[in-house]
């Protein structure tokens, strides 16, 4: 992993803000979450709690992350610009830096309880669902152990191989859910099943930044400004595919709580307020 040994006033705070509105965004969609859980019908609260404890985690390493970053890079004396904005400088500590590594921690534990709330949230037969998570668990744990020894390295072959190993198991997943998954929902409700497809083009299109960041050093992108546009295009991934995310799953399990109940959806159409 190339480390950056200095950032700009605006490079500093770009990075601070974004970790800091991702930490906030996490917190808030786990406390939501937790909150909403009697708007559904009991058999699709699994789904509510596990992206709950998705965003949990997610807040807990960003917070890791965030003080990572705040405790390795500290101003410096820039010289006569230094009282100024566009003049302060932000230095990497010497023996501390910056950990990339608690975002791969957090990705091992989410992205497979991302994949399990997307299933657990269809309420399928049991066998379907057993078949589901046997395929995507073990692949989606698999993709990130592979993506590690790639980050971490300088050289952009080694780079270059451990990042088309992982590629493998990226694509085995999304077969999964844009085939597969495709057929088990079927049996789903129309607006449900439109939905669903929101969530796996969700997916693909925030799971696609990480793959673009990690090639950056390849593309011979390096530097402080690769640092922050890959700190910028990670955490943003991470709101989407995370906070969005748990939203739609919240949205599909009120949806088809509705469909399966139609005393309790007449009860929370009578507790909706009023538009007059």
């Amino acid at each position: 992993m190339n480390t950056v040994l200095e950032l700009s006033y605006s490079q500093y705070q770009t990075v601070y803000n974004v970790l800091s509105f991702a930490l906030a965004s996490m917190l808030a969609t786990f406390i939501f979450l937790l909150a909403i859980q009697g708007r559904v019908l009991p058999r699709y609260r699994q789904a509510l709690v596990v992206s709950a404890m998705v965003c949990l985690i997610a807040a807990y390493h960003y917070y890791r992350i965030f003080n990572s970053f705040t405790e390795g890079y500290v101003a410096i004396d820039a010289g006569e610009l230094a009282a100024t904005a566009d003049g302060m400088k932000y230095a990497l500590v010497n023996g501390a830096g910056f950990n990339e590594g608690y975002r791969y921690v957090d990705w091992l534990l989410t992205v497979p309880l991302l994949l399990f709330e997307t299933v657990a949230v269809l309420a399928l037969a049991p066998a379907v669902r057993k078949s589901l998570l046997l395929k995507l668990i073990p692949a989606s744990a698999l993709m990130i152990i592979l993506g590690y020894p790639g980050e971490l390295a300088a050289d952009n072959g080694v780079k270059a191989v451990w990042g088309a190993l992982s590629t493998i198991p990226f694509l085995y997943i999304l077969w999964v859910l844009f085939v597969e998954l495709n057929r088990a929902a079927k049996s789903q409700p129309n607006q449900v099943g439109k939905d669903l497809s929101g969530l796996r083009w969700l997916l693909l299109a925030t799971w696609g930044v990480y793959p673009i960041s990690y090639m950056f050093p390849m593309f011979g992108w390096d530097g402080a400004d690769s640092f922050v546009y890959r700190q910028v295009g990670y955490s943003i991934a991470d709101i989407l595919a995370k906070c969005a995310f748990g939203l739609l799953i919240y949205k599909i399990a009120r949806e088809k709580s509705f469909v399966d109940d139609e005393s309790f959806a007449n009860q929370e159409y009578k507790a909706a307020p009023s538009s007059s």
